[in-house]
C-alpha cells in the first residue's frame, strides 16, 4: 500500500512551486510529518512533510522542475514497521577499520547499481567521510587513501572535498545551475533561504547589484540577459492584473508632521527603554488609517464577482522591499494593537522578509496596504495596488517646506499622502475624507489616542 504526495495548498494566489531540494532519498525510510521534499514559491520556501511513517517508494517530479498545487510529487509505501525515532535512518553502514588514523576517505570511480543510491556522474570521482557512505555493497570493499608519503597533497584534496562538499549542500539546483552558468563564486554568497540555503535570487543579487557597472561590463559585455525570477514574474503579472481589472485613481494631500516628530523626539528614549523597541513613524500611520477605515469601510471592502465584501476587521499590509523583491507582510488586528505592538511585529517581518524567512500565512489577508517609498527619497508617486484590496496609501520623503501658518510662512517638515484605489467601489468623496482623516490624525497626535 502506497500513499501520494502532493503539492499542498500554498496560500492566496499561488498556484505553482518549483521543486527545490529533495530532503530524502528515494528508498530511504521516513517518518510521519517529516520533512521529505523543499518547495519554492514566488514568496516563500515551503516544507511538504511525510503523509505517513513508511519509505520514500517513489520521486516522480526532479529537483528544478516546477509543479502546480495538489500535483504528484512522489509516494511512500507504508507497509513497513517503524520506531519514532526522527533521527535519519541509513541503509547501510561500512564497518569501521580500527587501525586507520584520521578521516578515513573513500573514492568511488564507477556508479554503483543499486537503485537506491544517488544519482552521480560516471567520470567523477565521488569522495565522502566512512561514517556517511552508504554506497557499498556486501563483497565489494572500497578503495582506502591511506598512503601518507602525500599527506600535504591529501590534506588538501580533503579540505577541497569536504568544502565542495559543505557548499553543494546548501545551494539550491537553479541556484548552482545559474552559478556555473555565469560563473559565480558561490563559496562567497550568504544564502537567503532556509537553514542558509543559496538561493537564484541571491546569485542575482551578487551578479546585479554589488559589481561595479565597469566590472559588470568587463565581465558579462555591453547586455545581459538573466531570467526573471519567480517572485519577478508575479510582482508583474499581479501589477498589470491590477491595471486592467481595476478603475484605478489616485488622490494626494500633505501633512505636517511637526507634531508627530515632536512627540517622537520626547517620548522616543522612554519608549525604547520600557518596550525594548524604537518608536518609529509607521505606528502613527497604522492608527490613523485604522481610524480612517473605520469611519469609511469602503476602503476596507473588496469586490467578489458582483458583490462587495465588507472586512470588519483591520489587516494593515506593510510593503517591504528585499533583495529578492517586494514583499507584503501582515498586522493582523491593528485596532486591537498598541504602538509598542505594532512597531515590534513591523521590525519582525520586515526582519523576516530580509532574511527569507517569511511565510504564507505572514502574507495572507490583508485589507489595505501602507508602502513608504520615502525611506528610498521619493518625493511623490501613484502607488498600485495589492489585489484584491480596493486601496493603497503611499508614504513618501519629509521634506523641509515654506508653509503659510496663520498668515507667517514657516518652515515646516512636510510629507506628500498619496491614496490610489478602486473607482468601482470607493467615491472620490470617500477617498478625498479618508485621506484627511489621516492627515487631522498626524497633524494631532492626541486624536489617535482618543480614536477620533
Amino acid at each position: 500500500m502506497s500513499e501520494k504526495i502532493t503539492v499542498p495548498t500554498l496560500g492566496e494566489s499561488v498556484t505553482e512551486a518549483t521543486v527545490s531540494k529533495w530532503l530524502k532519498s528515494q528508498g530511504d525510510k521516513v517518518i510521519a510529518d517529516e520533512p521529505i521534499v523543499e518547495l519554492e514559491t514566488d514568496k516563500v520556501n515551503v516544507e511538504v512533510p511525510a503523509p505517513s511513517n513508511g519509505i520514500l517508494g517513489s520521486i516522480v517530479v526532479e529537483e528544478g522542475e516546477t509543479v502546480n498545487v495538489g500535483s504528484l510529487l512522489g509516494t511512500i509505501s507504508n507497509n513497513v514497521n517503524l520506531t519514532t525515532d526522527n533521527k535519519e535512518i541509513k541503509n547501510y553502514n561500512p564497518p569501521k577499520k580500527e587501525n586507520q588514523k584520521g578521516p578515513k576517505i573513500f573514492a568511488e570511480e564507477k556508479k554503483k547499481s543499486n537503485p537506491k543510491s544517488k544519482k552521480t556522474k560516471i567520470d567523477e570521482p565521488i569522495l565522502m567521510l566512512e561514517e556517511e557512505s552508504n554506497e557499498a555493497e556486501g563483497g565489494d570493499e572500497p578503495l582506502i587513501l591511506s598512503e601518507l608519503h602525500k599527506e600535504k597533497e591529501s590534506k588538501e584534496q580533503i579540505r577541497k572535498v569536504i568544502k565542495k562538499v559543505e557548499t553543494d549542500k546548501n545551494i539550491s539546483p537553479a541556484a548552482r545551475k545559474m552559478a556555473s552558468e555565469a560563473d559565480v563564486d558561490i563559496n562567497k554568497i550568504q544564502g537567503t533561504g532556509k537553514n542558509g540555503i543559496i538561493l537564484k535570487e541571491d546569485i542575482m543579487s551578487l551578479m546585479g547589484s554589488k559589481p561595479s557597472p565597469s566590472e559588470r561590463k568587463i565581465k558579462h559585455g555591453p547586455e545581459e540577459r538573466v531570467k526573471m525570477t519567480r517572485l519577478r514574474l508575479t510582482i508583474a503579472k499581479r501589477l498589470k492584473e491590477a491595471q486592467e481589472n481595476a478603475a484605478m485613481l489616485t488622490t494626494f494631500n500633505e501633512v505636517d508632521m511637526s507634531e508627530v516628530i515632536a512627540m517622537r523626539n520626547q517620548y522616543k528614549d522612554e519608549f525604547q527603554n520600557n518596550y525594548g523597541v524604537k518608536l518609529g513613524f509607521m505606528s502613527f500611520f497604522v492608527k490613523a488609517c485604522v481610524i480612517g477605515l473605520k469611519n469609511y469601510p469602503a476602503i476596507n471592502a473588496e469586490i467578489q464577482g458582483e458583490e462587495i465584501v465588507y472586512k470588519n476587521y483591520y489587516n494593515i499590509s506593510i510593503a517591504v522591499g528585499t533583495d529578492r523583491g517586494l514583499v507584503v507582510p501582515v498586522l493582523r488586528e491593528t485596532d486591537e494593537m498598541s504602538f509598542a505592538e505594532i512597531e515590534k511585529n513591523i521590525g519582525d517581518l520586515g526582519q523576516k522578509a530580509k532574511n527569507g524567512k517569511i511565510t504564507i500565512e505572514d502574507l495572507q489577508g490583508g485589507t489595505f496596504t501602507i508602502t513608504n517609498g520615502g525611506i528610498y527619497g521619493s518625493m511623490l508617486s501613484t502607488p498600485i495596488l495589492n489585489p484584491p484590496q480596493s486601496a493603497v496609501l503611499g508614504m513618501h520623503n519629509i521634506i523641509q517646506r515654506p508653509v503659510a501658518v496663520n498668515g507667517n510662512i514657516e518652515v515646516r517638515p512636510v510629507m506628500y499622502l498619496a491614496l490610489s484605489y478602486d473607482h468601482r467601489i470607493i467615491d472620490g468623496k470617500e477617498a478625498v475624507s479618508f485621506l484627511k482623516i489621516v492627515k487631522e490624525s498626524l497633524e494631532q497626535p492626541k486624536r489617535l489616542f482618543l480614536n477620533i
